[in-house]
């Protein structure tokens, strides 16, 4: 499983980025957050803290 972000839903707030302990959450030129798949710890905690449901681990 890894982290997956729904582009249309993420507002970049950055909620995920503070959360993710392996730092495998960026924001991209557009705004949107990113997941580093080969860095992501599958864990969880970016889902758990998303205001806007953008992110699935799949």
């Amino acid at each position: 499983m890894v982290a997956k972000i729904d582009a249309d839903a993420c507002t970049g707030c950055g909620s995920c980025i503070d959360e993710c302990p392996a730092a495998a959450i960026s924001l991209s030129d557009d705004d949107f957050a990113v997941v580093d798949e080969a860095e992501c710890l599958d864990c969880g905690a970016c889902e758990d803290v998303c205001p806007n449901g953008a992110i699935t681990l799949e």
